[in-house]
């Protein structure tokens, strides 16, 4: 008996790439064969996605990128991609497709429109992408990562959560080390669309901090590769250790030793600080067209696990004085840990590979 077939069409960036490879691991577990569907730069995510998945790269085409000659190209290097797939999923039939939206989705979802195949999309953010909304109604369902998310009219939603993968998994609910006069962790990351300012800002506001706190502190900081000498100096200049990279690979073990979190609001960091469970001040990326970001945070801070500085208000003093509140109060910093703990939402995976196993019966 063949197995059945989900093809989960991703692509952009990490925050599509890492709840689609969540899905992926948890399908292979169920029995399902899975292929992934992306574009030669989703595909530069892939290499956490177990080897048993098959990758189709196909043509695709964003208009943030390129000049005024890759934009004209870009209808036709979709279509080319809406055609390979199609001939894919006619050739392997498969049972379900799933978007995680980024234009590298808009292939394997259309071909699936015209197959009439079952389908679905899983929005990671409080708002809906762009590729997300094109298909809102012309899929089965809207899987949502948060709730309410806003749909169009006639679009059926379901509530599951924002798969993490396995490696965030093994740090679920993991015990949070209060702040104290001992080694404390800081962690500062942003994505590579948001890392410039917090490598000016962050490394000033830590300046500013008690020497009773500053000579206790590692502080890991996510750095742009330009911005790396900048950074790695600042630090030197004041004295505090500090491991600066462009990329840290083992994100949910440096989320678990840390004290404190300083980061974006993207939609995989909320998730992983909330199954982890650790307090964090978040600056919601202020070029975010649909301001996708102070939405993902929103029920995070209300619930008192994070603090929130939009990015026009962000300053040294102020950033400085919300780390020195938190690690300088043990007992606030716990029940921070303890609220971002209680939005987290380890089941998300089994929810949505739940919703998809649905998608057979369609």
């Amino acid at each position: 008996m063949v197995k059945p077939l989900v093809i989960i069409a991703a692509g952009g960036t990490g925050g599509h790439m890492f709840p689609a490879q969540a899905l992926a691991e948890e399908m292979l577990q169920r029995g399902w064969r899975v292929k992934l569907s992306t574009d030669a730069r989703g595909n530069r995510y892939s290499d956490g996605f177990p080897d048993a998945i098959k990758r189709e790269v196909v043509s695709s085409a964003t208009p943030a990128r390129g000049g005024p000659l890759a934009k004209l190209a870009m209808p036709f290097r979709i279509a080319s991609g809406v055609l390979s797939a199609w001939r894919s999923m006619k050739a392997d039939r498969p049972t379900t497709v799933v978007g995680f939206g980024g234009y590298p989705a808009i292939p394997a979802m259309s071909a699936a429109i015209l197959l009439g195949l079952p389908r679905m999309v899983h929005e990671q953010n409080g708002v809906l992408g762009r590729v997300n909304a094109l298909f809102a109604k012309r899929v089965n369902v809207v899987a949502c990562s948060l709730w309410p998310t806003e749909l169009p009219a006639g679009a059926k939603a379901e509530h599951t959560g924002n798969p993490v993968r396995g490696v965030v998994l093994e740090h679920a609910a993991a015990s949070y080390h209060v702040p104290g006069d001992y080694p404390m962790n800081l962690l500062v990351f942003g994505g590579s669309q948001g890392a410039r300012i917090l490598s000016d800002v962050v490394p000033k506001a830590i300046a500013m901090l008690p020497e009773d706190i500053k000579e206790h502190l590692n502080v890991s900081h996510q750095a742009r590769a330009a911005d790396m000498d900048m950074v790695v100096a600042a630090y030197a200049d004041m004295g505090v250790n500090a491991d600066v990279q462009p990329f840290f690979d083992d994100i949910p073990v440096r989320i678990d030793a840390a004290q404190l979190v300083v980061a974006r609001a993207g939609a995989s960091s909320i998730a992983d600080l909330t199954v982890i469970g650790r307090p964090s001040i978040l600056i919601p990326l202020a070029a975010a067209i649909r301001d996708e970001q102070t939405a993902n945070a929103k029920a995070l801070v209300d619930a008192g696990g994070a603090f929130l500085i939009q990015e026009a208000d962000l300053t040294v003093d102020g950033l400085s004085g919300h780390i020195k509140a938190i690690l300088s109060d043990s007992e606030g910093a716990i029940a921070m840990a303890q609220a971002a703990a209680g939005q987290g939402k380890p089941d998300a995976t089994q929810e949505l590979a739940d919703l998809v196993e649905s998608l057979k019966k369609v």
